[in-house]
C-alpha cells in the first residue's frame, strides 16, 4: 500500500511544486538527474509541431509564427537578458512589471530564474560551476542543463536586487500563465479569422500549432544556441576567461546575441554589437525606445574596450 501511495501521491506533489515553481529544499545542488515532468512537457512541445501535417499551411499562420518568434526573441534578448540579467538600462516600476510579464510569454521561466542562472553563468563561465558550459557536453549546454533538478530553483543569492519587488516574486510562481494565455490567444484569434475572414484559410488549431508550438520551439532552440554554439563556433576578438565567440549567423537569428565574445568582455553594455557593422537588432529597438522616452540610461561600451579591440 505504501508503494502505491508513493506512486500516486509523489507525482502529484512534484507536479504541484513544478507548476508553481516552489523551491525544492530537499534537492541537493549535485542532483543532476533529469526532471520527469519538465522533460515530458518539453518533448510534447516538439511532438505537437508534427500536427502541422494535420492543420496544414496558410500564409497567415506562417506570418503569425514569424512575428511571435521575433517579438518574443526580443523579450528574451532585450528584457530578460539586457535588463533583468545585466540592468543595462532603466525603466519605471510599472513598465518593469509589464516587461516581466511579456518575457514570460516566451516560455523560458520567470525573469528571476532566468537572470539568476545567467548571472551565475557569467561568474563561472566555462568552469565546472557553469551549468551550461559546452565543456560538459554540447547537448547539455544546449538544452539538458535546464531540465536537471539541480537547476530548477531560483538562485535567490544572484537576484537579491529583484527580490525586493513582491510583484516579481509572485510572477515567478505563475510564470507559465502568460505563456498559456498566449496559446489561448492564438487559438481564439484563429477561430475569429476563420469565422469573419474565411478567405484567409486559417483557423484556431492552425494558429495554435504555428503561432504557439512551432514558433516556441524555434524560439527555444535559437536562444539555446548562445549557450552552446556561441561558445564553440566563431571568432574571438577579446581574450576573455571563457570560450565565448562572435558569430554573425547566431546574431541574426537571435537579434544580436551572437556577438557573444563582445558581451562577455563587457556584459554591462546595452549593445552587444560593439561596432557599426555588427548588426544588433535588439539594441536598435532599445535605442528607439530610449529616443521615445520609454526607457532610460542606456549603458555605453567604454572607449577603452573599443580601443582594446582596435589594437588587436
Amino acid at each position: 500500500m505504501q508503494l502505491i501511495n508513493n506512486y500516486l501521491f509523489n507525482p502529484v506533489v512534484d507536479f504541484y511544486r513544478w507548476l508553481f515553481n516552489l523551491q525544492h529544499e530537499e534537492i541537493a545542488q549535485d542532483d543532476t538527474s533529469l526532471d520527469l515532468f519538465r522533460v515530458t512537457i518539453f518533448v510534447l512541445f516538439h511532438v505537437a509541431c508534427l500536427a502541422v501535417f494535420i492543420v496544414g499551411f496558410s500564409y497567415v499562420a506562417l506570418l503569425v509564427a514569424l512575428v511571435l518568434y521575433l517579438v518574443r526573441m526580443f523579450f528574451i534578448t532585450g528584457i530578460y537578458h539586457r535588463y533583468f540579467s545585466h540592468r543595462s538600462y532603466k525603466v519605471s516600476r510599472p513598465v518593469q512589471f509589464m516587461m516581466a510579464v511579456a518575457g514570460c510569454t516566451a516560455g523560458q521561466r520567470g525573469p528571476l530564474w532566468w537572470a539568476g542562472h545567467h548571472r551565475h553563468h557569467h561568474i563561472n563561465s566555462d568552469t565546472d560551476n557553469d551549468p551550461h558550459s559546452p565543456d560538459h557536453g554540447l547537448l547539455n549546454s544546449h538544452m539538458l542543463w535546464f531540465l536537471r533538478r539541480s537547476n530548477f530553483p531560483v538562485m535567490n543569492s544572484r537576484v537579491k536586487d529583484w527580490l525586493r519587488f513582491p510583484e516579481l516574486r509572485l510572477l515567478e510562481h505563475i510564470d507559465w500563465l502568460p505563456f498559456i494565455l498566449l496559446g489561448i490567444a492564438c487559438y481564439a484569434s484563429g477561430e475569429y479569422l476563420h469565422h469573419y475572414w474565411p478567405e484567409l484559410e486559417t483557423n484556431g488549431w492552425q494558429l495554435l500549432v504555428w503561432g504557439f508550438f512551432i514558433s516556441t520551439v524555434m524560439l527555444y532552440h535559437a536562444t539555446y544556441t548562445i549557450n552552446s554554439l556561441a561558445h564553440k563556433f566563431g571568432r574571438r576578438r577579446y581574450q576573455t576567461n571563457d570560450s565565448s565567440r562572435n558569430n554573425l549567423l547566431l546574431a541574426m537569428i537571435t537579434l544580436g546575441e551572437g556577438w557573444h565574445n563582445n558581451h562577455h568582455r563587457y556584459p554591462h553594455a546595452t549593445r552587444q554589437g560593439f561596432f557599426w557593422w555588427e548588426i544588433d537588432i535588439s539594441y536598435f529597438i532599445l535605442f528607439t525606445l530610449h529616443k521615445l522616452g520609454l526607457i532610460q540610461s542606456l549603458q555605453p561600451v567604454p572607449i577603452s574596450v573599443i580601443r582594446e579591440a582596435e589594437r588587436r
